[in-house]
């Protein structure tokens, strides 16, 4: 017997999608007012009639990302009055106080691709509040916006930024929750940089990717295999700081969707294999006003501003401090091994990639300066509200030449960040000491020393990859 198709619901086409998606995106980068967004957007739902449901996005404070169905009709009629349970987020409210808030960011609403995603569905992220609708302060997206609003607001300065995301592809449905030291993660391909054939595994995955990303709105430059074997990395262009930290969850959360329906894993962890090239994401930032990069000079031998150098002075100087933030796993202190162009020095340089800072070649419009040591799992909202807020108000290196280089294991990491008084200052005591904790958790079911094999701890208590039940053992 034939099969009927007797849905019916909204699908469409990638051309459409990139065309809605990059106006949704440009109203947010230009600012435009919540509540005519609110009112625009509520008018859309109310009248497409074959969309379903809309998924509510928000990220945890070690950065994994939670997506919440909401029937159309239910949230045309509760979207003021969203809650959902926090105690059940690892690092957000108690048991006693569980209750959480959801609200919703209209300037963030994206059409989603359905083979990717399902037919009928819209994404928007959101803000997390309090029972008393105060901003939450493991929210470190709304302590993004909250930054990166004032800077414009204060100064007319708009903090931008850029994420070059590497990632693994594995054979096999989660492979990381199956992971078996003796065994391994089973690359797709051998080959490496410039050495993946066009229909490879790999190259259908990156492909696949690739055409995603572009219906999402992400305006993509490049992507490539990278230097590892089943090794990838997308790029896509600079933007506001808050989009980019969007669009850093979304990445990941699409690489993985479609290589599951490869029947593949997308994996972000920053040493899934060693003796071979770790997964990093190169962070870049900028800063502008108006049409003016306020990071470029041209009597400058680097292209570099005065503030430029200032922001890159101080992030050397809190980079012990910094480093939690930025390698957030047992696992990514496996990535800063020299051997491998590990950027673990605390320095600066134009040429060498074993610095944690490197100036590219630029021309005024692309001037920025670029970290090198932060991991694929590093929660992009909390990356860049510490990264911005420290060049901008931290201070300033005293010893520019001495040879320091950071912490190579988790553990060094919570201590320096633990003790430090800019991070207290910069999140407060219970934001800090919540993240330090978590991270000690993930510590605690690990290997100390963890030698020169990946062992199972540092896979299966991964942030980005264990599940609740896993930890309800201990």
């Amino acid at each position: 017997m034939q099969d009927v198709k007797i849905r019916n619901f909204l699908e469409i086409s990638y051309e459409e999608l990139e065309t809605l998606n990059l106006e949704a995106k440009h109203r947010m980068v230009e600012g435009h007012d919540q509540e005519e967004l609110k009112e625009h957007y509520l008018r859309y739902l109310k009248d497409e009639r074959y969309c379903k449901a809309v998924a509510l996005a928000f990220s945890d404070l070690e950065g994994r990302f939670h997506m919440l169905d909401f029937d159309k009709k239910y949230l045309l009629k509760a979207h003021e009055h969203l809650t959902f349970d926090g105690s059940s987020i690892r690092g957000f409210s108690e048991q006693r106080e569980s209750d959480l808030r959801l609200e919703i960011d209209w300037a963030s609403f994206r059409w989603l691709p359905s083979d990717v995603f399902g037919p009928g569905r819209v994404l928007i992220y959101t803000f997390i509040r309090d029972r008393e609708g105060r901003p939450y302060h493991a929210d470190m997206r709304g302590r993004l916006q909250a930054f990166t609003k004032e800077l414009k607001t204060r100064r007319d300065w708009v903090a931008q930024a850029a994420f070059e995301i590497e990632g693994f592809l594995f054979k096999g449905l989660d492979a990381e929750q199956r992971f078996r030291p003796h065994e391994g993660f089973q690359f797709v391909s051998e080959g490496g940089y410039f050495h993946s054939l066009p229909l490879t595994p790999l190259k259908q995955f990156i492909d696949r990717l690739a055409e995603a990303q572009r219906a999402l709105g992400f305006e993509n430059e490049k992507d490539h295999p990278e230097v590892a074997p089943s090794q990838f990395e997308l790029n896509y262009s600079y933007c506001d700081a808050l989009v980019a930290a969007d669009q850093a969850q979304l990445y990941k959360l699409v690489a993985r969707q479609i290589a599951a329906s490869m029947g593949a894993t997308a994996s972000f962890l920053p040493k899934p294999r060693t003796n071979i090239n770790g997964s990093g994401m190169h962070t870049n930032i900028s800063l502008s006003k108006g049409e003016q990069n306020l990071l470029h000079d041209a009597a400058d031998g680097d292209g570099l501003s005065p503030l430029a150098r200032e922001m890159i002075s101080r992030l050397l100087a809190s980079a012990e401090d910094l480093c939690l933030i930025m390698n957030p796993s047992v696992n990514a202190y496996r990535r800063l091994d020299p051997a491998f162009e590990a950027p673990n020095q605390i320095r600066v340089s134009s040429v060498d990639r074993s610095a944690m800072i490197r100036i590219p070649l630029c021309t005024e419009r692309s001037a920025r300066f670029e970290l090198r040591s932060v991991g694929p799992d590093a929660n992009p909202y909390l990356l860049l509200f510490s990264l911005f807020h420290t060049a901008l108000s931290g201070k300033e290196d005293e010893a520019p030449n001495a040879e320091r280089v950071l912490p190579n294991n988790i553990h060094d990491a919570i201590s320096d960040f633990s003790n430090s008084q800019p991070m207290l200052d910069l999140l407060g005591a219970e934001c800090r000491d919540k993240y330090a904790s978590l991270k000690m958790d993930s510590a605690n079911r690990c290997p100390k020393d963890l030698g020169r094999k990946i062992k199972s701890g540092e896979v299966l208590f991964h942030h980005e990859v264990t599940n609740q039940h896993l930890w309800g053992q201990f």
